[in-house]
């Protein structure tokens, strides 16, 4: 079967390798190393005399750690004869995708089967109170290629991205607080996982408001402020830093995609209409 994969971002392995998994554990293994022979070293006897970091070179071999493996995977596009196509592409009928281009004109590509892979994008706060502008506030994608440590650091949104990157950022040195609408931290995880992984974080130095909502807030060109309810009592407070990460969770990446012209319906939060087999309902007796 011969196979293309069209690709926008104009480096393959998607969000995991790009913007995602790799550069975020580059980036925590870095600290950890750090951590451990700031803290660890010395009870085993080897003094550390002079310790610091350099934030260029951590940001650097993180760097390299992506630029590698997406390589990797396009070696392995040569050695299987997968054709690669930087562009984006839209459905033109269920059997035709129009691709424009990254350098530039269009292509049409037909083929008998489609695979939607398209991945997903950054969710911002409900109603926007503050937006992204990736760089006084930053999404994830921002938050992995900071100039410079803050001293004060927001993040909104206690699950795994955002305590993964506030990890990062506390770890060399930040400030860390924490605002989560619901009342647990990483919300999605067991309960007892989700309570002792509070005790942790807490004894690591984060400050965590749970149960609370973010409901306006101003920014400054350095600085932000966000101002936060008590989803109990209604009390306001405001907080004050000078980076605020968004992980408030991801959405599907369709928008643009123009699904409904191949006849596949998307749902109200744009993610692809599947049976159990992950089959589109509009294909599956075609």
């Amino acid at each position: 079967m011969k196979t293309v994969c069209i690709e926008k971002r104009g480096a393959l392995g998607g969000t995991c390798l790009n913007i995602g998994c790799i550069p975020s554990k580059a980036l925590l293994n870095a600290v950890a190393n750090y951590r451990a022979a700031k803290h660890s070293f010395p009870k085993l006897g080897i003094k550390c005399s002079g310790l610091s970091y350099d934030l260029n070179q951590i940001m650097k071999q993180k760097q390299e750690a992506v630029t590698g493996l997406t390589k990797g995977v396009e070696i392995l596009f040569r050695k299987y004869k997968v054709d690669y196509v930087k562009g984006t592409a839209s459905f033109l009928s269920k059997d035709a995708l129009n691709i424009k281009l990254n350098e530039g004109g269009q292509e049409k590509i037909q083929a008998k089967k489609m695979l939607i892979a398209t991945g997903s994008d950054v969710s911002p706060l409900p109603g926007e109170p503050l937006k992204i502008d990736e760089k006084v506030v930053v999404s994830s994608t921002g938050a992995l290629s900071l100039k410079e440590v803050p001293k004060k650091m927001i993040v909104i949104g206690a699950g795994v991205i955002g305590m993964e990157l506030g990890s990062v950022y506390q770890g060399l040195g930040a400030d860390v607080t924490v605002v989560e609408f619901q009342n647990q931290i990483m919300p999605f995880a067991d309960g007892e996982v989700s309570k002792h992984m509070l005790k942790y974080f807490k004894k690591e130095g984060f400050n965590f408001l749970t149960g609370h909502k973010v409901v306006g807030g101003s920014v400054g060109e350095r600085s932000a402020k966000v101002v936060v309810e008590d989803a109990k009592s209604g009390k306001k407070q405001e907080l004050e830093a000078d980076i605020v990460l968004v992980a408030t969770g991801r959405k599907p990446y369709t928008e643009g995609l123009h699904a409904d012209k191949a006849g596949v319906k998307l749902d109200s939060h744009g993610r692809v209409d599947v049976n159990k087999e992950l089959m589109v309902f509009s294909f599956i007796n075609n």
